[in-house]
């Protein structure tokens, strides 16, 4: 698939303020509602939050370092790789919502959780916004970034800014899922 670069950049910096203005409502909320679990086993509102920090804390200062060391200068098209085209259109939420593996070391349960996790994310949703205009002027094709899941598997810039953002709105619509339960008392 090929984009025009600053179109798709401009695109996914719209959807990271619509995260970061969702999050941010979410510090009105109790902390009753913030830990809200729709069943047993499930993550709380939380939880979801800090397993995209898990993530941010991973590739962020990949990209960072990526895009500070390139010197491959812009090019007006991206062009998605097979596997990044894949996994970024994989990880998009859908009205078929399939239930999808978290990786041990990605689940929030398993690790010592920030205590604030909001503004953590909101943190690396803004240092993700700086990234992306500093991506304005490299070549999105030629910058690889490994998997967070596999040593081997590099993908495109484009493709890795794709899978973040498309990750985060997976959960972001999962906590309004949450958030649209009935309250039990």
């Amino acid at each position: 698939m090929k984009y025009k670069s600053l179109e798709l950049l401009d695109q996914l910096e719209k959807q990271v303020q619509e995260h970061i203005s969702f999050v941010n409502s979410l510090e009105a909320l109790s902390q009753e509602t913030l830990h809200k679990r729709p069943h047993e086993g499930s993550w709380n509102i939380l939880e979801c939050i800090q397993h995209l920090n898990l993530y941010g804390s991973f590739y962020l200062p990949k990209i960072t370092k990526k895009i500070s060391e390139s010197n491959l200068g812009y090019n007006v098209d991206f062009k998605s790789g097979f596997l990044g085209n894949y996994f970024a259109n994989s990880i998009l939420p859908n009205d078929k919502e399939k239930k999808m593996k978290t990786f041990r070391k990605m689940d929030p349960r398993n690790l010592m959780q920030s205590a604030e996790p909001i503004p953590v994310f909101l943190e690396q949703q803004n240092r993700l916004l700086h990234l992306l205009d500093k991506a304005r002027s490299k070549d999105l094709t030629k910058i690889r970034i490994r998997l967070s899941f596999s040593n081997w598997i590099q993908l495109r810039l484009g493709d890795i800014f794709r899978f973040i953002i498309h990750h985060n709105n997976r959960h972001i619509v999962q906590i309004k899922n949450i958030l649209s339960l009935p309250t039990t008392h």
